[in-house]
């Protein structure tokens, strides 16, 4: 049982510092603390426990399966209390600092450029964005509000349809002078076909041919894991890349890329979600950022559903 003198708040922001730090010393300095008292305490809390949370070393801090476990509760909590705290403060006005986590690319072109409205229109809303292409763990607190592409995975989290993307196949004029100008899906053998490192079990890429949908099996010197990395290396003139259409821009218009295959274009849709945690409890902060990209970018919107059900 935990002693009257114990600050458990105190304890779950000192835990999570550490684990955000890496070390004593620099959780100590941003909460105005020695490392002797970070390190009295973790042992305080692992002796509460009975559980050993970090493994420490010389070199660094490692946290146990108990440890991540702590960590995502302590998130939960302390973002639980500053919302308590804050809706006490904003008398139904949202306000805040909202965590955003987007895709390098998508972030880039379709996400960042909506920031300064929003931030014009909710003044005391600070939005904290995070491009990358890692996904976060929205349910662990590691984000309020991620932008996701493509099928969700059954989650008790909440998503917004925002958006849907075609995909065209494009090439640099001076690559195709180099190799040639495919006819068919099949000429795609005899070509650099740069290619997505993630999601997919097969590097393949669909087609419609006489109305028949199908899969061709490409191959290229280069992977990676975002369609900015993909399209600049097909700007290039390294090869021929698959990538969103929103991430084009004008290189398509100004001659730069040459959109190949069209004709075989099975047009299939990416589709973008905003997710989030939902429920009577969501901040109005939260609501309000993700309302303001349903306004800004779904050209149908829809109402915010559980993941697992078709939104």
């Amino acid at each position: 049982m935990m002693s009257s003198g114990v600050d458990r708040t105190r304890e779950l922001e000192v835990f999570r510092a550490v684990a955000s730090a890496g070390s004593f010393s620099a959780a100590g300095r941003s909460l105005a603390l020695t490392p002797s008292a970070v390190s009295r305490t973790l042992d305080r809390i692992e002796a509460r426990l009975g559980a050993r949370l970090m493994l420490r070393t010389t070199r660094a801090l490692t946290l146990t399966a108990e440890g991540q476990a702590y960590l995502s509760a302590a998130r939960r909590i302390l973002a639980d209390l500053d919302e308590a705290e804050q809706a006490i403060a904003d008398q139904g006005a949202p306000r805040g600092r909202i965590r955003v986590s987007a895709a390098v690319s998508h972030g880039r072109l379709r996400i960042v450029p909506l920031l300064g409205e929003f931030v014009r229109r909710y003044p005391n809303i600070q939005v904290d964005v995070n491009l990358s292409d890692e996904l976060v763990d929205v349910a662990a607190g590691q984000a309020d509000v991620a932008i996701r592409a493509g099928p969700l995975a059954d989650s008790g989290l909440t998503a917004r349809r925002l958006a849907e993307n075609g995909r065209s196949i494009v090439a640099a004029p001076d690559y195709l002078a180099r190799r040639g100008m495919p006819g068919v899906p099949e000429d795609l053998h005899d070509h650099n076909c740069l290619n997505f490192s993630f999601r997919r079990a097969e590097p393949v890429w669909p087609f419609r041919k006489d109305g028949v949908e199908y899969a061709l099996r490409v191959q290229g010197s280069i992977e990676a894991n975002s369609g900015d990395t993909l399209g600049q290396l097909a700007l290039d003139g390294v090869g021929i890349a698959r990538v969103g259409d929103f991430s084009l821009g004008d290189a398509i218009a100004d001659g730069r890329l040459v959109p190949l295959l069209e004709a075989f274009n099975p047009g299939d849709k990416e589709i973008f979600h905003a997710v989030f945690v939902g429920g009577a409890g969501m901040p109005a902060r939260t609501r309000a950022f993700v309302d303001y990209l349903v306004e800004r970018m779904a050209p149908a919107p829809g109402p915010a559903v559980p993941i697992g059900r078709t939104v």
